[in-house]
């Protein structure tokens, strides 16, 4: 990893750069397997699945006997782990219900705020060489507790036509009953238009590849996304409490997600860089994805930073989805904090907690988008409607106001609609 010390704030901005992706290259491509699938519904997704993947399916859903023999596969270490991280999961999240908004703004002007579920949504958990059964906690639980009547999930098979039996369990025992064999931009598209097979979500969630995150930009003018989000990314704000190897494994952890993600580290002396540095080449060479996390480390950096004022501000810069804070008075850091999806306090909160089982969402902007977007929450799968009631002596309080505002904008019709029941009134 490349150590930079104290760079000049106009070096920020290419330092604060993600890997690009490759947009003008995937994204035709994408586009073109939106518009089949969109025109042919199964017969596409049956033939992306065969081409792409190299899978012959003769249906994408997963059958109940699928299901039954997933859950058998799954270790009873593994099944006890994700009861424990789903009761946390679920914890935090049905605690971020409200009571809604219903109040007077002015006598007989009664205004209300309610919160309703979305009433499909489409859940996407990558398969691969690293089937993310936990994101179908981090996903489904929330849907539910929101009370969304469908929930739909896509996951990519396998060579043997098979999905992995860890997310197969999880989604079963979170109550997901539509489970589908698709993956790639075509998951997407079967989501968002829906298929003869597939029912239309109303919003789509989940992380995916580069192909994945284009297909999702794209179908966003027609169906609702949970946030835009790229390769997987962390930074670790580190002083000389902080302990190298613990250091070195969270950089590593992000690292081996994938050859895009990135893992920044923000360090207060030169000296601690170079400790964490010989901790990343000790580590890694002990991973089974060495391979894997190598690539991602070639554009990942280590900047040394003098103050704590300078971190912070570096830290708010590079709005990171995971943002690790192993300071002296961690918390006083974090109040300073004002752009990054989850942060992790002190030497002992190791980001892969928030991945799995603290019960925070691991759903999270990347790419800076951080600044100005929230990660997965309960919130993320409801919409909030207003209403309103206005009485006969309420209205002879706010007609004229109201008339007023649109006399000056020009608006005659909105004016006049207030106009009569006044008229009426009198």
């Amino acid at each position: 990893m490349q150590i930079i010390v104290n760079p000049e704030k106009r070096e920020w901005a290419a330092l604060t750069a993600r890997p690009q992706m490759e947009r003008s290259t995937i994204g035709p491509r994408v586009a073109a397997i939106l518009d089949a699938v969109r025109a042919e519904g199964d017969d596409a997704l049956l033939r992306l699945t065969r081409e792409i993947d190299g899978v012959k399916l003769s249906s994408p859903a997963v059958t109940a006997d699928e299901i039954e023999e997933a859950s058998r596969l799954v270790p009873q270490e593994l099944k006890t782990a994700i009861a424990t991280a789903k009761n946390n999961i679920e914890r935090f999240h049905a605690a971020q219900q409200g009571e809604g908004v219903d109040l007077e703004t002015m006598p007989g002007v009664r205004c209300v705020q309610k919160a309703v579920p979305i009433r499909s949504v489409g859940l996407y958990i990558p398969g691969g060489s690293a089937p993310l059964f936990s994101t179908v906690l981090m996903l489904a639980i929330p849907a539910r507790i929101a009370g969304c009547t469908q929930i739909t999930l896509c996951s990519p098979p396998d060579k043997q036509g098979k999905l992995s039996p860890a997310i197969l369990y999880t989604a079963q025992l979170c109550g997901v009953t539509h489970i589908f064999k698709a993956g790639g931009a075509q998951a997407v598209a079967a989501m968002a238009y829906g298929t003869q097979s597939i029912p239309k979500a109303d919003k789509i969630f989940g992380p995916g590849n580069q192909y994945v995150t284009e297909a999702k930009q794209q179908v966003s003018q027609f169906t609702a996304i949970d946030m835009p989000a790229g390769p997987s990314e962390v930074l670790v704000m580190a002083d000389e409490t902080a302990d190298p190897a613990f250091v070195a494994s969270d950089l590593l952890s992000q690292a081996e997600h994938g050859p895009d993600s990135q893992a920044m580290l923000v360090a207060s002396s030169r000296a601690l860089a170079e400790r964490v540095v010989r901790e990343v080449e000790r580590q890694l060479a002990e991973l089974p994805r060495e391979a894997i996390a190598s690539r991602a480390l070639d554009h990942s950096r280590i900047i040394v930073m003098d103050t704590p004022e300078e971190m912070v501000e570096f830290a708010n810069a590079y709005a990171a989805e995971h943002l690790i804070i192993s300071m002296d008075n961690p918390w006083e850091v974090a109040r300073r904090i004002t752009a990054a999806g989850s942060v992790f306090i002190g030497n002992y909160t190791p980001e892969s907690a928030g991945d799995y089982a603290s019960g925070t969402n691991h759903t999270l902007p990347t790419y800076g988008w951080a600044r100005s977007c929230s990660g997965v929450n309960l919130d993320s799968f409801m919409r909030k409607i207003t209403f309103q009631e206005i009485s006969p002596a309420g209205l002879q309080r706010i007609g004229g106001v109201i008339e007023t505002m649109a006399a000056a904008e020009g608006l005659g019709a909105h004016k006049n609609a207030v106009t009569l029941r006044l008229r009426k009134l009198e």
